[in-house]
C-alpha cells in the first residue's frame, strides 16, 4: 500500500510543485489538497491520510492551529510535516510544540521532500538541530524542568535523549552507542513514556526547554 498524503498550502504554485514531486513516486499517493488550515480536520476525517504536509503560515487558519485542532479532535491522527520558508521561523516552533512531527524548508530539493515524507511516515521526527537550537534559545521553562526531573531517566535514557536532540535517528544512535536498533527503540519508547511526550519531537523540545540540553 502506498503512503497517502494530504497537501495543505495557500499558494497554488507550492501545491502544484509538491504534488508533482510526490505523485511521481510509486510508493506515495497524494489523496487530497487544501488551500487553508480550516479544511484540514474534515479532509483528514474523510481521506485518512498517513501524512499531512502543511504550510505553517496561512491567512485564515495557520499550521499551528490546524495542528492543534487535528490532534485534539481526530482519533489516531496522521503524522504532520510542516513546510516553511525560513528555518528559524517562530511559527515553526509553535507548530512543533503543538505536535507537528517535523518541518521542511520550501527550498528543499525534490529528493529531500520525498525523503521527509517517508521519514515522518515511518514514525521518525524530521528536525534540523541547528535551527531547533536557535528557536529554543532563551526559552527556559520551569514546568518542563520539573517534568523532566520527575521522569527520573536512567543514565542510558538520558544519553539517548541527548542524541535525539542532536537529530540522530534510531539507527545512528545505535551505531553511536554500539547497541542494537531494538535496544535503542526500547530506550526511546521509555523516554517518551516517562516524559509523557507524544513523539520524539515533543521529547526534544522538552529537553531544550527544561535546560537538560542547552542550545550551545
Amino acid at each position: 500500500m502506498p503512503l497517502t498524503v494530504l497537501l495543505v498550502d495557500d499558494e497554488p504554485l507550492v501545491l502544484a510543485g509538491l504534488r508533482a514531486v510526490l505523485a511521481a513516486q510509486s510508493d506515495i499517493e497524494v489523496v487530497g489538497e487544501a488551500g487553508d488550515g480550516a479544511s484540514v480536520v474534515p479532509l483528514v476525517r474523510s481521506l485518512r491520510p498517513d501524512v499531512v504536509v502543511m504550510d505553517v503560515r496561512m491567512p485564515l487558519l495557520d499550521g499551528i492551529e490546524a495542528t492543534r485542532a487535528l490532534l485534539r479532535t481526530v482519533p489516531d491522527p496522521p503524522r504532520i510535516l510542516v513546510v516553511t520558508t525560513f528555518a528559524e521561523d517562530e511559527y515553526v516552533y509553535g507548530a512543533l510544540r503543538a505536535g507537528a512531527d517535523g518541518f521542511l524548508l520550501k527550498r528543499a530539493r525534490p529528493a529531500e521532500i520525498v525523503d521527509a515524507v517517508r521519514v515522518v511516515a515511518a514514525g521518525e521526527s524530521l528536525l534540523f538541530p541547528a535551527a531547533l537550537r536557535a528557536l529554543a534559545a532563551d526559552r527556559g521553562n520551569p514546568a518542563a524542568r520539573a517534568a523532566l526531573d520527575r521522569a527520573a531517566l536512567t543514565d542510558r535514557e538520558a544519553c539517548v535523549l541527548r542524541l535525539m536532540a542532536r537529530g540522530l535517528s534510531n539507527a545512528e544512535i545505535a551505531a553511536q552507542l554500539v547497541v542494537g536498533a531494538e535496544t535503542v527503540k526500547s530506550h526511546v519508547s521509555a523516554v517518551l513514556a516517562k516524559l509523557g511526550a507524544r513523539d520524539r519531537t515533543q521529547a526534544v523540545i522538552a529537553a531544550y526547554e527544561s535546560g537538560f540540553v542547552t542550545p550551545a
